[in-house]
Formats: structure tokens, C-alpha cells, sequence
């Protein structure tokens, strides 16, 4: 069964860059068949897609996010990892990485492998 784990820093200062790991294990990110994605949950507010990355290394973005997103994988250590540049408040979130048998998560699925999330407040 596929396990995920995120992980990094808990408070981030505005204008900084927010920066997640997500740890892949019983899976593979280079060869099972999943869009291994990037999901935050602002307080009080629904889940939101931020971006996803597939096994062949292709890379999709939330149109909303695009401009400050960036998702990278470390094929060595069956990672994946996010940036989000230019944080202000309104990036506090709990943030979740996911492979998902779909590109864009909005829901939670019960085919699909979710982190137990981390919490990130931007704050100075």
C-alpha cells in the first residue's frame, strides 16, 4: 500500500518560499500509474488542487497558483516536492501531498493515498 509523508518547516515568513517534501513509500513515483499531487486546506475552506506530477515526470499547475508553484521530484529518494514563492497570509494551510488516480483532487477519493498533512501558517 502507498504511504505518504510530508514534511518541512511549520511557519514560514511572508514573502518567503514555502517548501514541502513529500516521501513516498510501497509505491514508486517513477513507475505506478498515479498523479503523485500537491492539495492545501485554508482554514474553514474547502480543499484546493495546487499542481501534480505523473510518473513520466510531466507536471500540470493550478492556473490560480502557476505563478508561484513549483513541483520537483527526487527520483533517488522517491520524493516530490513543492515551492510555493511569495507566501503571504493567505497560504496558511494545512498541506497534503497525494497520489491520485485522477490529475485534479478536489475530493477526497478512497482510491486515492493521502499524507496525514502538515500544518503551514505564514506569519512574521
Amino acid at each position: 500500500q502507498v504511504q505518504l509523508q510530508e514534511s518541512g518547516p511549520g511557519l514560514v515568513k511572508p514573502s518567503q518560499t514555502l517548501s514541502l517534501t513529500c516521501t513516498v513509500s510501497g509505491g514508486s513515483i517513477t513507475t505506478d500509474i498515479y498523479y503523485w499531487s500537491w492539495i492545501r486546506q485554508p482554514p474553514g475552506k474547502g480543499l484546493e488542487w495546487m499542481g501534480a506530477l505523473n510518473s513520466g515526470g510531466s507536471i500540470w499547475y493550478s492556473p490560480s497558483l502557476k505563478s508561484r508553484t513549483s513541483i520537483s521530484r527526487d527520483t533517488s529518494k522517491n520524493q516530490f516536492t513543492l515551492h510555493l514563492n511569495s507566501v503571504t497570509p493567505e497560504d496558511t494551510a494545512v498541506y497534503y501531498c497525494v497520489a491520485s488516480e485522477g490529475l485534479e483532487v478536489h475530493t477526497r477519493d478512497p482510491n486515492d493515498y493521502w499524507g496525514q498533512g502538515v500544518q503551514v501558517t505564514v506569519s512574521s
